[in-house]
């Protein structure tokens, strides 16, 4: 029986342009360009949404018990139509993802039964979301920059009913100093203390310390330089003015597992609320490799 074995097309066009003759000539950046990306790997710079969507399921397919109870039970998750994957029958995205472990680890620290809510910095409200659709709070403060509590409002308009809308309260930020009186059980902060100028920060922090019992951070340990990962695509000045702010403005590794852990004391005592405050809890907020999060409770005077 005669056989025939030749390439596929495919593969004819592959090394007509990338595996010609001299491909092994130097190897010196062979897996960090179109060799190795058409042979083991995808180019990460033009297959981001695969990489992503890798990401959601294999940490969707890790989820427990008890984080997917609390995604099943928040609604119209895929309002503005987010990047998915389906794990066990359900839609999931990066942000809902992250916002069921968020939740999940303050649930182990606070009891959100009847709870008074400050956030600071809400996004368009994935975390609000889904503590509201979790837990029948009493109210929901959301402090915002005008344009993007805007977006909150309308977002979680959208997605709540209306009993649950009703209890959330937009304020914006220029008009906090005259409600510095009332009393929340937490304040949370998720990613966005880190691109406030420091001062900004310590007066948040001083709000938290003189109106709240405790206090849920997400923030990241500390800056970085790496153009690899998306080119300073918003440009150089860009990097500067995210250097300059936060509370945590040393420059490390953030990739690097040792340097990471090595930040991590400073990470707790840059986001202490005062000297009354006792970190009762902390970890890396999944699945990033640099985002630590921590639970705060003031301590009895």
């Amino acid at each position: 029986m005669d056989h025939k074995f030749q390439a596929s097309r495919q593969w004819e066009r592959i090394q007509d342009h990338w595996f010609t003759e001299d491909v092994a000539v130097d190897l010196t950046n062979f897996r960090a360009d179109q060799r190795n990306y058409k042979l083991s790997l995808w180019d990460p710079a033009t297959n981001g949404v695969r990489y992503l969507k890798a990401l959601i399921y294999q940490v969707g397919m890790g989820l427990s018990p008890e984080d997917w109870a609390r995604i099943r039970r928040t609604p119209n998750r895929e309002l503005g139509d987010p990047t998915t994957v389906r794990c066990e029958g359900e839609p999931l995205c990066m942000d809902y993802l992250q916002a069921t472990f968020e939740v999940g680890f303050i649930e182990r620290e606070i009891d959100l039964a009847g709870a008074r809510i400050m956030e600071i910095g809400a996004g368009y409200g994935r975390t609000c979301h889904m503590i509201m659709s979790n837990h029948d709070v009493a109210a929901y403060r959301v402090v915002d920059l005008r344009n993007t509590l805007r977006l909150s409002r309308a977002y979680l308009r959208k997605v709540l009913d209306d009993e649950r809308f009703e209890k959330i309260e937009f304020v914006e930020v220029d008009e906090l100093d005259g409600r510095w009186p009332e009393r929340f059980d937490l304040c949370l902060n998720i990613h966005s203390m880190t691109e406030m100028r420091p001062e900004t920060v310590g007066a948040y922090l001083a709000l938290i310390d003189e109106t709240c019992a405790a206090f849920y951070v997400k923030n990241p340990v500390g800056k970085y330089i790496d153009k690899s990962m998306d080119g300073y695509v918003a440009g150089e000045e860009a990097v500067r003015m995210a250097l300059e702010n936060g509370p945590l403005r040393n420059l490390l590794d953030i990739h690097d597992s040792e340097a990471v852990r090595a930040a991590v004391p400073g990470f707790i005592e840059g986001y202490r609320p005062g000297a009354d405050w006792e970190c009762v809890a902390d970890g890396r907020a999944l699945p990033w490799s640099y985002l630590w999060e921590a639970v705060y409770k003031k301590r009895d005077r």
